[in-house]
């Protein structure tokens, strides 16, 4: 695995911590285990972001942070033990996990035509739905619930004061009511209760192309 694929990278406390990183131990165990394990359908991409209100779409971009590309089972584990879960990362941070390099924008020419589903749930099922939401993702458990032509992109979790925010994207928003995700989703998790669930394509956001401030973000 190319170098490239990681921006900055410093090691982590272990405590909470206002930015988390992958730990340089972790990124050189990484480059190995990419190149021996077993390989993914697509790469996928960790980032991480900070939700600031009424950040233009301009400086929600520069706000992200690609934290790894994996193309392995093996990479994607080594890189989710390796940052710390969203049970223990402050408020107002999100990670995403995104098909090969697709920036978690909507304006990305990979995201403009999509939207995403997004859940509620109660803090202390946060870590359980994120883990479970990215392995269906990365094993494309979401393939037949999808319509034809139609396909996951990406996973995110965002942490906020009260309920957190789970968010499944997709690419095309005109083919999302042929979706069975839901119904997937509720039988991968049952005892899970989510406060609230509802698609939004991404065009149809005030602040889509940066028109307003990225107030959701």
């Amino acid at each position: 695995m190319a170098a490239s694929n990681v921006d900055t990278v410093k090691a982590f406390s272990g405590e909470k911590n206002d930015s988390p990183k992958l730990a340089k131990k972790a990124l050189h165990e990484l480059y190995s285990i990419e190149e021996s394990g077993v390989p993914l359908n697509t790469p996928w991409t960790f980032w991480l972001d900070k939700t600031i209100r009424g950040t233009t779409a301009a400086e929600y971009e520069a706000s992200l942070r690609k934290l790894y590309t994996v193309n392995t089972v093996e990479g994607f584990w080594s890189v989710y033990n390796n940052i710390p879960n969203p049970g223990i990362i402050s408020t107002r941070y999100s990670y995403h996990l995104m098909r090969h390099q697709i920036r978690p924008i909507w304006e990305d020419e990979d995201n403009s035509a999509g939207g995403n589903w997004r859940l509620k749930c109660h803090k202390f099922d946060t870590v359980d739905v994120w883990k479970e939401l990215l392995l269906a993702a990365i094993g494309e458990q979401f393939s037949n619930c999808m319509g034809d032509g139609d396909e996951v992109t990406g996973i995110s979790v965002s942490l906020r004061d009260r309920d957190d925010i789970l968010q499944i994207w997709n690419s095309r928003a005109d083919l999302a009511e042929q979706s069975t995700i839901i119904n997937k989703v509720k039988s991968l998790l049952p005892n899970v209760t989510f406060t609230a669930v509802f698609y939004k394509a991404f065009v149809q956001h005030d602040a889509f192309e940066g028109k307003k401030p990225h107030q959701h973000r």
